[in-house]
C-alpha cells in the first residue's frame, strides 16, 4: 500500500500509507523511548540508594509531589485534545452509542478480569493493577490509532468524551466490584483492606477530573479566542509532546523505585504481558466483528474497535499509585501496559486496514480495491 494509491473515506485521513510514516517521530519511538525510560530508571534506582526517600520527602496523600506533576502533565494535553462540542449526529447513532458502552463498560473489564486472575493467581498485586487497567478506557492514543486506521474522527472524539465523563462517575464504583464484590461472590480472595471505594475514586477525581476540567477549559477558550484551525494544527502540536515527557517521566521513577523487583523477578513482567497480549486481540477483534453484524460501515466499526482495545493506561497508573503507592505490584503492572499496546496496537491499525475490504460502503465511503489496501 502506497500514499498514493490507497483509496480513502470522505470520513477519514486523506492518506492511509505506511503506517509508522505518518506517526511522528515521537510517537513512531514510542517502544523505544518507553524502554529508554526503563532503562534509565534502572540505573537510577541502582546507582542513587536515596531515592526512594527523596521522593517520599514532599507528599499530597500517598503520592510524591514529583509523581504527582509527571502524572497530570501526561493527562492534560490528551484531554486538550478532545473535542468536546462535537456530537450531534454521532450521539444520534444508537447502535454506535450502545455498542461502544457495552464493549468499554462491560466485555473489557470482565475480559480482563478474567484473564488476570487466569494467568496471575498467584501474584495478587498485579492482577488487580491489570485488573484496573481494564478498567481505564483509552482516551488518549486511540486518536490516532483511529486516525491511522481511516476511522471516523467524529465519533472518535465523541467516544473519549464519553469514556473520560464516565470514568470520573464510574470508576471507582466499578473498581469496588471487581475488586471487592465480584471475588467475595465467586469464593475468591479480595483486594487488600488499603483499597477502598473512597480512595480509588479520589485518585480518579485528581488525576482525571483536574486535567480534564483544564483540557475543556483550554480548548473552549483557545477555540474561542484563535478559531478551532489555530488550536488544532498551532497550539496542540506544541502541547502534544508533553504528555509523552510525563509518561516518560512517570516511567523512570517508577522503573528506579521497582528496580530491585524486576531483577529479581524478571518473569513477572512477561507474565504481566501475556494477558495484555490476549486482552487486545479479542476487544479489537470483538469491535470488528460487533461493526460488521450491525453495519455501522467500516469508519465507524474501526472507531468502535480501537475505543474497545485501548486503555488509558496515565490513569491506570495514576490510580495505582495513589492507592497502594510507588513502589508497588499494580503499579509496575500498569507500567508495563503502554510497553505492550503501542506496538500491538500499531500491528492492528495494519489488521484493521486489510480488513477493510470486507465491509460494505457507508454513506460517503468509497469502497477501497482490496488489493491496494492490503498490499
Amino acid at each position: 500500500m502506497t500514499e498514493s494509491t490507497a483509496t480513502t473515506a470522505t470520513t477519514a485521513p486523506a492518506e492511509t500509507g505506511p503506517v509508522l510514516r505518518r506517526l511522528s517521530m515521537l510517537d513512531r519511538w514510542l517502544p523505544a523511548w518507553i524502554i529508554g525510560a526503563m532503562v534509565l530508571g534502572l540505573v537510577l534506582g541502582r546507582f542513587i540508594p536515596g531515592l526512594a526517600s527523596g521522593l517520599d520527602a514532599v507528599t499530597i496523600g500517598s503520592v510524591s509531589v514529583p509523581i504527582a506533576i509527571g502524572l497530570l502533565v501526561m493527562m492534560y494535553p490528551v484531554l486538550a485534545k478532545v473535542r468536546y462540542t462535537d456530537t450531534g449526529h454521532v450521539l444520534t447513532d444508537k447502535r454506535l452509542m450502545i455498542t461502544s458502552l457495552g464493549l468499554n463498560w462491560v466485555v473489557a473489564p470482565a475480559l480482563m478480569f478474567v484473564l488476570a486472575w487466569v494467568f496471575l493467581p498467584d501474584l495478587p498485586e498485579y492482577r488487580t493493577g491489570l485488573i484496573i487497567v481494564g478498567l481505564a478506557r483509552c482516551i488518549a492514543m486511540v486518536l490516532i490509532w483511529n486516525d491511522l486506521a481511516c476511522g471516523d474522527r467524529e465519533a472518535a472524539a465523541v467516544l473519549v468524551a464519553i469514556n473520560s465523563v464516565f470514568q470520573v462517575i464510574a470508576f471507582g464504583a466499578l473498581g469496588w466490584f471487581y475488586l471487592q464484590t465480584l471475588p467475595s461472590w465467586l469464593g475468591l480472595p479480595t483486594t487488600s483492606a488499603e483499597f477502598s471505594i473512597v480512595t480509588i475514586t479520589g485518585s480518579v477525581l485528581v488525576f482525571l477530573g483536574i486535567p480534564l476540567l483544564a483540557g475543556f477549559l483550554t480548548r473552549t477558550i483557545g477555540e474561542k479566542r484563535r478559531g478551532r484551525d489555530w488550536y488544532e494544527t498551532t497550539f496542540l502540536p506544541k502541547l502534544g509532546p508533553f504528555a509523552l515527557y510525563g509518561l516518560l517521566f512517570t516511567i523512570v521513577i517508577l522503573f528506579a523505585l521497582q528496580g530491585h523487583t524486576i531483577a529479581e523477578r524478571p518473569l513477572d513482567v512477561v507474565r504481566i504481558a501475556v494477558p495484555l497480549l490476549i486482552y487486545f486481540a479479542v476487544t479489537f477483534t470483538t469491535g470488528m466483528v460487533a461493526g460488521r453484524l450491525l453495519g455501522l460501515g467500516y469508519p465507524r466499526t474501526t472507531t468502535l474497535a480501537f475505543t474497545a482495545a485501548g486503555n488509558n493506561f496515565e490513569l491506570a497508573i495514576a490510580v495505582a499509585i495513589a492507592t497502594f503507592g510507588v513502589t508497588s505490584g499494580q503499579a509496575l503492572a500498569g507500567v508495563v501496559g503502554p510497553l505492550i499496546e503501542v506496538p500491538v496496537l500499531v500491528g492492528l491499525v495494519y489488521v484493521a486496514l486489510w480488513a477493510r475490504k470486507f465491509y460494505p460502503a457507508g454513506r460517503g465511503e468509497v469502497q477501497p480495491d482490496p488489493t491496494v489496501v492490503s498490499s
